[in-house]
Order: C-alpha cells, then sequence, then structure tokens
C-alpha cells in the first residue's frame, strides 16, 4: 500500500469516528428519569459567646496566680550538679556552677 492509501484510509476512520453520537448523550428510553438533588443543608448557626465587660459587677473576679513551692536548697544543688556534670564540667566548675545555680 501506498502513503496516500493509507493517509486517506486513516483520515476516512477518523471522520468516521468523529461522526458518531457521544454515548453520554444517548438516552436510553427504558430508564427511569433522573431523581432530583435532595436540597442543601441548612447554613451552620453562628453563636458568638458573651464578653463580660470590666465595670460589670456582675463579672467574676479572676482568679489569682499561684506560684508553684520552691524546691528545697538540697535539690536545687542536686538538680545543678547534674547540670553541670551533663555540660562537662570539671569538679571545682561544677562547684562555682552548682552554687550560683542553685541560689537563683
Amino acid at each position: 500500500m501506498s502513503m496516500t492509501r493509507i493517509a486517506a484510509w486513516m483520515l476516512g476512520v477518523a471522520v468516521a469516528l468523529a461522526a458518531m453520537p457521544a454515548a453520554a448523550q444517548i438516552i436510553n428510553p427504558g430508564l427511569p428519569p433522573p431523581i432530583a438533588m435532595p436540597p442543601p443543608p441548612p447554613p451552620p448557626r453562628i453563636e458568638v459567646p458573651v464578653v463580660p465587660k470590666f465595670d460589670d459587677p456582675a463579672a467574676a473576679p479572676l482568679p489569682k496566680a499561684v506560684p508553684p513551692p520552691r524546691r528545697s536548697f538540697g535539690r536545687r544543688i542536686t538538680d545543678c550538679l547534674h547540670q553541670g556534670a551533663g555540660a562537662g564540667l570539671n569538679s571545682s566548675e561544677r562547684e562555682a556552677y552548682s552554687r550560683a545555680c542553685a541560689n537563683q
């Protein structure tokens, strides 16, 4: 076969395929009609909380923050010695570090 015959054959196939109707556009009479979509759900309710005013006498006072109890001096020294050892300090450096650290 020559190239012109092959090209003409391919062009004929392409035209025949393009002339066919799309399958999605064909309605089969044996199927029931499509069901309508349900209505969309209602929008969500937005509730704004009530913000108390500063001069409102009904507003409860805020609780005062209580600082945590301070650890004992011995426990602070032990923790500081461990920190110094973890940092690689020698014994005299650990001693100076632990005194400064525990007195903070």
